[in-house]
């Protein structure tokens, strides 16, 4: 008996085979391609919120605030023609195609000009983190595009949709790429244009691309003619589409691909073979593309001898950086050394330590004072309800109202409560404590509240 047929195996890849059914939470398939095609529309109620979107997206920008860019990536429209496009695709929906493909344009043509508008009237120019984060897309943008489209149609295919959709708008993030182009164009940096509309290009491709996989996976109905010429037009018409949109992706890939293997590689020779005793990189710029690249390395610190740099860089070839050009100037006394670059790599590099240290700092400032306003509420209560006390409570003669940690001794756990200690001129039955306490939650909004009666 070969192992494949041994009832062990078997019984393995028929679990296997069942717990990976996509089909066992499947809503009906024309339910599903109904919904996709609800969401491809863009004018009316559509067409503002995406506008609005976009001008929250590009404040976010603006004030490097991600909170507010995820807050636009959720209200955001954009996935509804991208989806669209790669279910008419799949389905064989020709009208579907040109009407996802219309209101793509349409969506990506308003948020563009919007952003644009945006940008060239806001007071503040400067290029933030999270706005430069969108100008250099990684091979990671790729992946995270492929797997966020295949996530998306599969949860959109579900009768469990969860929060999937969300999720999978925030992950992709379309809407960023979008103001980052607009910000290029206010500006007249065409390099953050093309670059944030390349990341765009990117998602758009790959989660259509994704969306077309499952769509034939699932086996979805393609739309059936009853003019078998017209049939064959539109069959031609989307080989054409699949082959002009899986051709580029392809590319896309095995051009991140390489460029994610060269950044590697140049990393590992820069640890190995350029790390020497009292010497520090200072800085590595790499110019042009393809099998001409030229890296050059500045090093500061102990002078390494012409010897022990020829020696590394005959090694390039093991790290498989073979015709790529390296040079290495070290000393700050060589004339060919440009010292207004250094001078502004390391202004570079001073500014973002600076700027890390005062994130930091105003991120535990703001934690602070959030704690200080928590306790001042608390202690707030001690004055604010004392008339209602007198009214609904007159026995009670002292109250108190305290922030408190406890700890647990068995399991070092702690507790943040409001800890009451309340002085009575008179006994108190349970019920008017329950009663007490029950009042005290409602009023201070603590949920956790420890009452010690005297």
């Amino acid at each position: 008996m070969k192992w494949f047929e041994h009832p062990a195996f078997l019984h393995l890849k028929e679990t296997f085979v069942d717990v990976l059914d996509l089909h066992k939470d499947s809503e009906n398939e024309l339910e599903t391609i109904e919904t996709i095609k609800q969401g491809v529309e863009f004018r009316g109620t559509n067409l503002w919120v995406l506008i609005f979107a976009t001008f929250i997206a590009s404040l976010g920008l603006n004030t490097n605030s991600t909170a507010v860019i995820i807050g636009a990536m959720l209200i955001s429209p954009l996935m509804g023609p991208i989806m669209g496009f790669g279910l008419g695709i799949g389905i064989h929906d020709f009208d579907l195609i040109k009407r996802s493909f219309k209101n793509f344009s349409v969506a990506t043509l308003f948020s563009v000009i919007t952003s644009t508008l945006f940008f060239l009237l806001s007071p503040f120019s400067e290029a933030q983190s999270e706005l430069l984060a969108r100008t250099q897309p990684t091979i990671y943008d790729v992946l995270i595009a492929l797997f966020g489209g295949l996530a998306g149609i599969v949860a959109s295919s579900s009768r469990l949709k969860g929060n999937v959709i969300p999720g999978v708008a925030i992950a992709t993030a379309l809407m960023p790429p979008l103001c980052t182009a607009g910000f290029g164009l206010a500006t007249g940096n065409l390099y953050y244009f093309l670059g944030a509309f390349y990341l765009y290009f990117i998602n758009t491709v790959f989660i259509s691309f994704a969306t077309f996989m499952v769509v034939r996976l699932m086996k979805f109905p393609k739309k059936a003619f009853l003019d078998k010429k017209r049939e064959k037009k539109v069959t031609r018409y989307v080989a054409i589409i699949v082959m002009s949109t899986i051709i580029p992706s392809l590319f896309l890939s095995y051009s991140f691909i390489r460029q994610s293997f060269f950044e590697r590689n140049l990393k590992n020779f820069e640890l190995q073979e350029l790390s020497f005793e009292g010497t520090q990189i200072l800085s590595k710029e790499v110019i042009g593309k393809g099998p001409d690249k030229q890296v050059n390395f500045v090093m500061i610190g102990k002078k390494v001898p012409e010897e022990s740099i020829k020696l590394a860089l005959a090694k390039l070839g093991e790290y498989k950086l073979k015709g790529v050009n390296v040079s290495v100037q070290q000393g700050l006394g060589d004339e060919s050394l440009d010292m207004n670059a250094i001078r502004s790599i390391v202004l570079q590099d001073l500014y973002k330590e600076r700027e890390i240290k005062v994130q930091s700092q105003e991120m535990t400032i703001d934690s602070l004072n959030k704690s200080l306003q928590h306790y001042k509420e608390i202690a707030g209560f001690n004055t604010l309800l004392v008339p209602e006390i007198k009214t609904l409570f007159p026995y009670i003669r002292e109250i108190s109202i305290n922030q408190s940690v406890i700890t647990k001794i068995d399991s070092v756990k702690q507790d943040t409560v409001a800890l009451v200690f309340i002085k009575s001129a008179a006994k108190v039955s349970s019920k008017e404590k329950e009663k007490m306490e029950s009042w005290l939650k409602a009023r201070t909004k603590q949920d956790k509240i420890h009452l010690l009666w005297e």
